[in-house]
């Protein structure tokens, strides 16, 4: 039983991280390549989630809400680029920042006249409902591995495209040299585009997919957008293979954190003592380690510039 137990808090750990990388991935594009910090990415994870749902229960199919999401979120990420920053490339950080956190709440508002507040529910798909034995004693919903699998399959994804493409050699370029990009004849507004428009597409994947598991409501990209921060950073700016790996250590980490801290520290103090400062210690945990990597190496496990 408690070797069967890791073994399901390492896989939800793992799903955990699928849907910090389908952020992150995205972000740290965002961040590395056009050195914009992004507060908004969290609303396009909600557009795609609401987006989404909407069209599964209109439709009674979940498979169409899939590309309901996309298309809403890389639309909406396309028309913030376009609309707004766009003329923040030149600006300082804190621009940025203002002008995305705006966005943020203006997105949450627009959701509420439009949906309410009360959280809407994803209905999973019947195929992939219920659990299956992975191994003696092991139950697992089908519907976690298939997230893991997306995860997985976004991941070898994106690195095809950065590592074997024209587009991915562009992004490249552009992270490392945006002015001799632009000076050779390339459309670095139209690679901008593209690329917001490529992390808007995977931010609404993630809000989607994530529907089956949690709730649907507004805010609920802020409640994830912090720990993206904290896997870009540690992973370094700009690194997608950064990105992954951070991504899955950190998911594992603060579910293993979560799951196992307040009984190892029951065996130490009181319950209730044991319980709150496991509960408090857990939260902290992806922070510490953060610090952590930042001391050791300052630029990220994998800089993406360096």
């Amino acid at each position: 039983m408690p070797m069967t137990l890791l073994l399901e808090q390492l896989l939800n750990g793992l799903q955990f991280g699928v849907m910090l990388f389908l952020l992150a991935a995205g972000l740290t594009l965002i961040f590395g390549i056009m050195g914009v910090i992004n507060l908004a990415h969290g609303s396009l994870y909600m557009v795609g989630a609401y987006a989404g749902t909407w069209v599964a229960a209109q439709t009674g199919s979940f498979w169409l809400g899939i590309p309901a999401a996309l298309g809403a979120a890389a639309l909406t990420g396309v028309a913030i680029e376009a609309l707004v920053v766009r003329r923040l490339y030149a600006r300082d950080h804190l621009d940025q920042v203002l002008a995305t956190f705006a966005i943020l709440l203006m997105a949450n508002q627009l959701v509420t006249l439009i949906f309410g507040r009360q959280p809407l529910y994803t209905a999973m798909p019947e195929a992939l409902s219920g659990s299956v034995e992975l191994l003696p004693g092991l139950f697992y919903p089908p519907y976690r591995l298939a997230i893991i699998a997306v995860g997985l399959l976004v991941a070898l994804g994106l690195w095809a495209l950065i590592n074997r493409t024209r587009i991915g050699m562009l992004v490249r370029a552009g992270s490392t040299n945006r002015e001799m990009v632009r000076a050779l004849g390339v459309d670095i507004r139209l690679l901008y585009t593209v690329v917001f428009g490529l992390g808007a597409l995977l931010a609404g994947l993630a809000g989607f997919i994530s529907g089956p598991v949690m709730a649907v409501q507004v805010g609920m990209g802020e409640q994830i957008l912090l720990s993206t921060f904290v896997v870009v950073v540690i992973g370094g700016v700009g690194s997608i293979r950064g990105a992954f790996v951070a991504s899955l250590a950190l998911g594992v980490i603060d579910t293993c954190l979560r799951a196992y801290l307040p009984g190892l520290l029951r065996q130490v103090m009181a319950g209730p003592e044991a319980d709150a400062l496991g509960i408090g210690i857990s939260s902290m945990g992806i922070y510490l380690l953060m610090a952590i990597v930042l001391l050791v190496k300052p630029k990220g496990l994998f800089a993406g510039n360096g």
